[in-house]
């Protein structure tokens, strides 16, 4: 079958353990998108994530970003979906979260807001990785609520990070048993993510193969954590990176290399070879 989209995930598939894109996973997509095949990010991530990589990628024309809640036309600086939390149940859900120790990670669809004191912290969280990139792209309010109330209608997802698994399944619990409108996964070691109810990564890649005018049948997604699962479930070709969750491995019809052995790599030269 002749696959008409390639939706990638980034921290954990695109991206190495050390948060870059090796040269040969460069050069087979660029030799895809050359080739007429359009790729996507497909990534829990905001616009302000992604600075470090258009340069590098120029040819990734679309982002399914915010876990869904964004779909973008880089090319054409064209938003094709946006759904934001309610500014309430944003405030709620931030409450809910506060009965376990935690950091939270506020998104809008073009910033990452996180309190100074918990960057300084990250390591604690499982998030150390990260501490240079949010030091230099994070708008960082020492009040995160006063932040959600002078944005009101503009957060697309909430992740809290916790010290460990344990912590995050409790939080998770009161959320999933709160009755709020979200929808929940998990992600990174110790997070979980707080979308609104209804918006997945499947959903974005619906709406941008639409956009693109085939169908999810027509899509393959490669991923590796507990959040790319709707994605994989929803598309024609579901890929599986070596360093996948149980769960994601289980769904998939290949499963190729981690992402520091250039994972991507296979998935060209396999499925668009």
């Amino acid at each position: 079958m002749a696959y008409k989209l390639l939706a990638l995930d980034m921290d954990g598939t695109l991206l190495t353990s050390q948060k870059t894109v090796s040269a040969p996973t460069r050069d087979a997509l660029e030799r895809l998108a050359a080739a007429g095949t359009p790729i996507a990010y497909c990534s829990g991530r905001c616009f302000r994530e992604l600075l470090d990589y258009p340069a590098q990628l120029p040819f990734v024309r679309y982002g399914v970003l915010a876990s869904g809640a964004v779909v973008y036309d880089f090319n054409a600086q064209r938003t094709l979906d946006l759904h934001p939390l309610d500014a309430q149940v944003v405030e709620q859900t931030m409450a809910i979260a506060d009965a376990e120790e935690h950091m939270t990670h506020v998104m809008s669809a073009a910033v990452s807001v996180v309190r100074p004191a918990d960057i300084r912290r990250m390591d604690s969280f499982g998030m150390g990785v990260y501490q240079g990139m949010f030091e230099q792209i994070c708008e960082k309010p020492d009040d995160l609520v006063q932040w959600v109330r002078m944005h009101p209608g503009e957060v697309v997802k909430l992740n809290f990070y916790h010290r460990d698994p344990a912590a995050r399944d409790r939080n998770r619990e009161r959320l999933a048993a709160s009755g709020l409108p979200l929808t929940l996964a998990n992600a990174e070691q110790t997070s979980v993510e707080c979308s609104p109810l209804g918006v997945s990564k499947a959903r974005g890649l619906q709406t941008l193969a639409e956009y693109l005018g085939c169908t999810l049948a027509d899509v393959v997604a490669v991923g590796d954590s507990d959040n790319d699962l709707a994605a994989l479930e929803a598309v024609g070709m579901p890929v599986a990176m070596g360093n996948a969750t149980p769960a994601i491995k289980h769904v998939a019809r290949l499963t190729v290399l981690d992402n520091d052995h250039d994972g991507i790599v296979d998935v060209v030269e396999q499925l668009f070879g």
